[in-house]
């Protein structure tokens, strides 16, 4: 009977072990004497329930810490460890401590658990990796107490690390190398870290007598006419300080010795950017790390009070510039003591960035456009190398410097409604007007309803829609001459048969585009259209890179808008880059040089090589080939001796803005209507190699709100191809007297053209 009776009570404890790590409940048979039962007493019976598992309550602890999900892991924590610490300060303390150790993953696994009716030891295994300290793995139990039923951690700082029980905190001791330097294709420093030198000038301490010198010497100090410093301080307060720019410590000291009065220069060591900023949109600048940002940066071992690119290729380059941060991380006492040194590693040198882009022409680039609101690209025709990327308005991004006293002129320069801080040769999107007729006058001949010589008569007028008339732009400036000519004088006004600008008369394909005769390109839409080749124009337009990002990678890009058109209305906009069609001034760079290389359509590369402080450069440029344009040789040629008459054909839309251009180029201008005063564009390549030896160019230009693209883009172009082939720029533009420095007055809304 006993021997019964103390099985039944193993069996008893038994079931109790087992029903600790299963589900659900048991209910056990009555036990004790079967030949004599009690008469006044029920069977005894007892029914057990499981206790939660502690393991799977752990499990769910490690699992919200991998992904750093503190409310959950706070919500596991006991009534006591709650007490004990605020959740705030909970997440805090892991924060803290992941940050300090530049944590990028978290690995953990259950290793065991030893569970009593109240209490339960769980052990794990977590291993954080690190980028400062690599892998560093601990194994540690946790207590558990059951509350109302459930499991929940009893918690203290030795749970993060074992290092930390008592109030213990990471710290780690960073080693930064100093930023790599920025180089243009030659080698010249576009940016580094110098002494520097900001200037300004008081205008009420000016010497009268002195002030031309002056302002000439500034002018060759910082590439800023005369006039334009002149100006910036015309209508200052006598004692205001008017920020002129900043130069290096060495170009300043002959200036400082001339002492002249009203001139003040404050002395400042930072990354400096030469030349007020060269390709300042597409270089970008530093700042210090957002408060907002701060977490993730330390998570990728910087300390925080480093530098680090914010835009540009100073962003896009931050792995290459900042080089390898080291440190060692150390366990710290409440009161600030080191206890141990759990990890170091060592810093590595920062690489420079060598650039495709020519610092010359890109400074004669950014001038040549500067005064205008637009952008322009220049491309090496046969690799797609960036050699200068110019956005106006421009920007200083020395000006981002706190310890540069010209800061001051930030808020300004964040503020303003222009945006110059937007790169607007990648991003931004504009109408193509007529230069979008190369594209057009493709489909036409692919289609095969056209030749080259097939003729059309440009009149004043398109009347093949229904419903309306359109009017070619030399109807437009015949009404101009009449309106002009009536106010000047209202008895011998011209007429419509006597106004100088006559419509073009029978032009074949080709001609066409030297007239950029509206009607012949509405014609053309709409017979695709209605020839049921709907997407001939569209799909040309693609395969030409429009609608889609070209890939440069090294800056932030617009794709652009190519629509199917869905009307006739909308084909015969199509077809003259108007309606929905925009486009990037990259993207018409880069197939302006796939028209003239024979077909292939380069993608823009602006990292000629990034050079290691010591070794081989670790990537050098090559150049990759997008597509090839779906045109044959024949009709590349066709479109490449339209292009030239252009230019070169007195009938052509730029001949007259760019007599005396010596320069053999195929272009086309465009002027792109948009609210206001149209858009101007220039586009074209030149076909100069072997005369000059230099490797042929693509370029677009854009200028907005400005007026035609053969007054005011044209003559850009032609600037900027002579500073590429001559070494500096060679003809004023018609509108200044000379370099950077218009007529006044300058007529509001675009200066009044006389040429078509």
């Amino acid at each position: 009977m006993k021997r019964k009776t103390c099985l039944l009570l193993n069996l008893f404890a038994a079931l109790l072990i087992l029903t600790s790590c299963t589900s659900g409940s048991i209910s056990l048979p009555s036990f004790g004497s079967t030949d004599e039962p009690a008469a006044t007493l029920p069977d005894p019976s007892v029914t057990i329930v499981s206790a939660p598992d502690a393991r799977a309550a752990m499990t769910i602890f490690i699992e919200a810490y991998k992904v750093e999900s503190y409310a959950t892991m706070y919500s596991m924590l006991s009534k006591l460890s709650k007490d004990s610490i605020s959740q705030e300060d909970f997440t805090t303390r892991y924060k803290d401590a992941l940050n300090s150790m530049s944590l990028t993953e978290i690995e953990a696994e259950i290793l065991s658990a030893l569970t009593n009716p109240n209490s339960a030891q769980v052990a794990f295994r977590v291993t954080y990796k690190t980028v400062l300290a690599g892998d560093l793995t601990r194994e540690m139990t946790a207590p558990l107490t059951l509350e109302d039923g459930q499991w929940f951690v009893q918690w203290d700082e030795g749970l993060i690390l074992p290092e930390l029980v008592g109030g213990n905190k990471l710290a780690m001791d960073y080693q930064i190398p100093s930023r790599g330097d920025i180089y243009d294709r030659d080698g010249d420093a576009i940016v580094t870290q110098a002494d520097a030198v900001a200037l300004g000038i008081v205008p009420g301490q000016i010497d009268f007598n002195s002030e031309g010198t002056l302002l000439y010497e500034l002018s060759q100090l910082t590439g800023t006419n005369p006039e334009e410093i002149a100006a910036s301080y015309a209508n200052a307060g006598a004692d205001w300080y008017i920020p002129v720019g900043e130069v290096t410590a060495d170009e300043a000291a002959r200036i400082l010795r001339m002492n002249f009065g009203g001139l003040f220069a404050t002395p400042y060591q930072a990354r400096y950017y030469f030349d007020g900023g060269v390709g300042p949109q597409a270089v970008g600048y530093v700042i210090s790390i957002p408060a907002e940002e701060l977490e993730e940066y330390q998570r990728r071992g910087y300390g925080g009070s480093e530098k680090v690119g914010y835009a540009g290729l100073e962003k896009w380059g931050e792995e290459y510039l900042s080089g390898k941060h080291g440190g060692s991380l150390y366990v710290v006492s409440p009161e600030g003591q080191i206890i141990t040194r759990l990890a170091q590693s060592d810093p590595g040198p920062a690489s420079s960035l060598y650039l495709t882009l020519d610092k010359d022409l890109q400074l004669y680039t950014q001038n040549a456009i500067k005064g205008f609101t637009g952008a322009a690209v220049v491309l090496e025709k046969d690799t797609g190398r960036v050699l200068a990327m110019a956005s106006s308005p421009g920007f200083d991004p020395n000006l981002f410097e706190p310890t540069n006293v010209n800061n001051q002129a930030l808020p300004a320069l964040l503020n303003n409604f222009n945006q110059p801080l937007v790169n607007r040769a990648t991003q931004g999107q504009y109408p193509l007007g007529s230069v979008f007729k190369v594209i057009t006058l493709s489909s036409a001949l692919s289609s095969g309803l056209y030749t080259s010589e097939t003729p059309y008569e440009c009149g004043y007028h398109f009347v093949e829609l229904n419903d309306r008339v359109l009017d070619d732009w030399t109807y437009e400036h015949c009404q101009d001459e009449i309106r002009t000519s009536y106010a000047l004088d209202p008895e011998n006004a011209l007429d419509l048969n006597t106004c100088y600008t006559k419509p073009s008369g029978e032009v074949t394909l080709s001609e066409s585009l030297m007239v950029s005769c509206n009607p012949y390109y509405w014609h053309i839409g709409l017979d695709l259209y209605s020839s049921q080749r709907t997407t001939d124009i569209s799909n040309m337009a693609r395969s030409f890179g429009l609608g889609q990002a070209t890939g440069l990678g090294q800056a932030a890009e617009a794709q652009g808008m190519i629509e199917d058109p869905t009307d006739a209305i909308q084909a015969v906009n199509h077809a003259i880059g108007q309606g929905t069609t925009l486009v990037t001034p990259l993207q018409v760079a880069s197939f302006m040089a796939a028209l003239g290389n024979g077909g292939t359509l380069y993608r823009p590369q602006m990292i000629e090589k990034i050079q290691p402080i010591s070794g081989a450069p670790t990537s050098v440029f090559k150049p990759e080939a997008r597509s090839t344009l779906p045109l044959s040789p024949e009709y590349l040629q066709t479109l490449q001796d339209a292009m030239i008459s252009v230019i070169e054909n007195p009938r052509g839309t730029a001949n007259f803005r760019l007599r005396g251009y010596r320069i053999k180029t195929a272009a086309k201008t465009g002027t792109a209507e948009t609210d206001g005063v149209p858009h101007a564009w220039f586009a074209g390549y030149t076909l100069a190699e072997a005369d000059t030896g230099l490797p042929d160019i693509a370029i677009a230009v854009v200028l907005e709100n400005v007026g035609e693209g053969s007054d005011y883009a044209a003559p850009v172009f032609r600037r900027i191809a002579e500073s590429y082939y001559y070494g500096s720029p060679q003809t004023t533009y018609w509108f200044e007297t000379k370099f950077n420095v218009t007529k006044t007055p300058t007529p509001i809304g675009g200066i009044p053209t006389d040429t078509p």
